[in-house]
């Protein structure tokens, strides 16, 4: 099955007003909904909503931080969307990043390869109504038990940049989630994950014609991402380290505006998609072709009707 997803709620517009469009999605051929958690909505909130707006949809986070919430609190929070989308439900965990972990949650970003692989083997037996106890490594739990086990326990997938967690994305878990790559990239990404598991990636469109708008966007983001650690590995490992050794430069020199600058054009035309809402569909599917599942499509601003383009955009 193709699926084509998108990343909500949209921004700018309050999340009741998205109702309609919610409800929509399914006839526009739309198979799943995505959200996202930094410092907007909750990753679980929204997809409550969605479950009851729109019943065909397939549900996922992308992703939930592990350290922000005890690892209780994480089972509790997927099982009660188990619950309202029975067998719809995709909990995608990952290890975020330390500004959110730390900065702004004020908790402690340590061992994260570990934490989100502990958090994994703690979520499958909690999720499917084992009482759990024990040392899983980075922390321990004493005598969990989910007091309402959903009839069918969400799959789980990992945010996976680099070769250690897809691998462990392959081993453990039921697929993998990543961000910020090129179609040309899916295929690296692809051969260590293995072709029997579900990759989805967050895919960033900003439909317009405004080729300068859409790049200036792009450095912003670009910069503001691939500065953090993890990023920045990965784009060394995808063989951009070269290309991004300027803006590297400029932002540990504390000169953002050097940093976006240095940023080279065919950097962010591979890393976001726009131009004309056809043209940013061909390209989305240009991913699928490459050899990813599902693509959860992130419509960036760009001072149009948000609600419109994500319609223009379905498959």
């Amino acid at each position: 099955m193709t699926r084509w997803g998108i990343t909500l709620p949209l921004t700018g517009i309050p999340l009741p007003a998205q109702r309609e469009l919610v409800k929509s999605l399914p006839d526009l051929g739309y198979t799943d909904v995505w959200s996202a958690e930094t410092a907007g909505t909750d990753a679980f909130t929204p997809l409550a909503l969605v479950a009851e707006w729109a019943p065909q949809l397939r549900l996922g986070t992308a992703i939930a931080p592990v350290y922000t919430r005890g690892p209780g609190l994480l089972a509790m929070s997927a099982a009660t969307i188990a619950e309202l989308a029975p067998g719809r439900f995709v909990l995608g965990i990952g290890s975020s990043s330390p500004v959110i972990v730390n900065g702004w949650n004020a908790r402690e970003f340590s061992e994260p390869f570990a934490h989100v692989r502990d958090t994994l083997r703690f979520l499958r037996p909690a999720l499917a109504g084992e009482k759990v106890d024990g040392d899983f490594g980075s922390f321990s739990v004493k005598r969990f038990k989910l007091e309402r086990v959903p009839e069918q326990a969400p799959q789980v997938m990992l945010a996976a940049l680099r070769p250690g967690m897809l691998r462990l994305a392959a081993r453990e878990a039921d697929g993998a989630i990543t961000n910020w790559l090129a179609p040309s990239d899916v295929p690296r990404v692809r051969a260590e994950l293995g072709a029997d598991k579900e990759l989805v990636a967050r895919v960033f469109v900003c439909p317009t014609e405004d080729v300068a708008a859409a790049r200036g966007l792009g450095r912003l983001l670009i910069s503001s991402y691939l500065t953090v650690p993890a990023y920045a590995a990965f784009h060394d490992w995808l063989g951009r380290g070269e290309d991004l050794a300027a803006m590297h430069a400029a932002w540990q020199a504390g000169d953002r505006k050097a940093a976006n600058a240095a940023i080279p054009d065919h950097v962010v035309d591979d890393l976001v998609v726009h131009g004309s809402v056809e043209q940013c569909r061909e390209r989305v599917c240009e991913y699928v072709a490459q050899g990813l599942d599902t693509p959860a499509i992130m419509v960036l601003p760009t001072g149009a009707d948000p609600i419109s383009q994500v319609k223009a955009l379905a498959p």
